[in-house]
């Protein structure tokens, strides 16, 4: 399953972003092996439309599920229009490696 992750930079031990369409990067796992791929977020810096934008991202490198901390109400429409589940409440605290590893134990 890929597993796409809102984090402040591209790897695995990099802290995982509250905001989700305003992210830096996006790190995109592959949770049978945990081998991942950094996506810079090029929806942060946009004056509108950035959640999706994002998820158009996301969809894009095959994410299944999204993690992160808050989705505003555009991503998260964007997210039930391309069929991927979004996950909220993850603390910026954890690494995105963290971040799969506790997602894949639920």
């Amino acid at each position: 399953m890929k597993i796409c992750v809102s984090a402040m930079s591209g790897s695995m031990e990099a802290k995982v972003s509250e905001r989700f369409g305003r992210a830096p990067y996006f790190v995109i796992v592959e949770s049978d092996n945990m081998s991942f791929t950094p996506v810079l977020n090029a929806a942060e810096n946009m004056q509108g439309g950035a959640g999706p934008e994002a998820v158009r991202q996301a969809a894009a490198g095959g994410a299944q599920v999204v993690l992160t901390g808050e989705l505003g109400p555009n991503a998260k429409t964007a997210l039930e229009a391309a069929g991927i589940k979004g996950v909220t409440g993850v603390s910026g605290a954890k690494t995105v490696r963290q971040a799969v590893e506790e997602y894949m134990k639920k």
